[in-house]
């Protein structure tokens, strides 16, 4: 950090939604191949992961990635449909109970309808008890700028280590640095140079052609 108060340094301060960006960028060096070369060696042998189990991971990791995607859209639409236009004065006088909004959601985001006596809610403890409430959303939100930032070292090539480590410090004074010290999205425009998109996000999901 390069703050001097130090509750807006690291990842204090930093907006709710954008607080996972650092942990969530790391996550996508897994999928490269040769930073994977460098780390996942058998010990004994000193062998890399073959190419054929390599194949195979990477397409596990978007086995079904759509519905995993409406899957926490739709979570997230019910959190903050819940927690802004839900009448809860309603709900006591029987008009329309938290699970009918629910199910309204579900309309637009499931394939298949929950069953009448669906009851997820119950569980949903995230909104309710885990301190998300109005903020599930931060979750996917998160995704975005953390695809969106590693696709700047894609974009300079990841096999170009000059490049790489030019982008690689940019990120490190601007994201890693700035902490809370500055609104995210004034940070994210820092080192991206633009407002945040959701293309690497679906390009990374394999949701968008490559």
């Amino acid at each position: 950090t390069t703050q001097d108060e130090g509750l807006v340094a690291g990842i204090r301060g930093v907006e709710w939604d954008a607080v996972e960006l650092p942990s969530q960028f790391m996550e996508n060096w897994c999928y490269d191949k040769p930073t994977i070369d460098k780390m996942a060696i058998h010990y004994e042998t000193g062998e890399t992961i073959p190419a054929e189990l390599w194949e195979k991971i990477k397409a596990a990791k978007n086995f079904r990635a759509g519905s995993m995607m409406l899957r926490q859209l739709q979570f997230a639409v019910t959190d903050l449909t819940l927690h802004s236009t839900f009448d809860p004065q309603g709900a006591k006088s029987g008009k329309k109970s938290v699970h009918d909004a629910y199910q309204e959601v579900a309309k637009t985001y499931q394939v298949t309808q929950p069953m009448e006596y669906d009851r997820f809610l119950c569980a949903f403890s995230h909104i309710f008890a885990g301190g998300y409430s109005a903020g599930y959303y931060s979750y996917k939100w998160a995704e975005v700028l953390s695809a969106d930032a590693f696709a700047a070292f894609e974009e300079v090539g990841l096999e170009n280590d000059d490049k790489v480590q030019e982008t690689g410090r940019r990120f490190r004074d601007t994201v890693l640095s700035l902490g809370g010290g500055k609104d995210a999205g004034t940070v994210f425009k820092l080192f991206r140079g633009r407002e945040p998109t959701p293309d690497a996000l679906l390009r990374h999901s394999g949701l968008v052609s490559a």
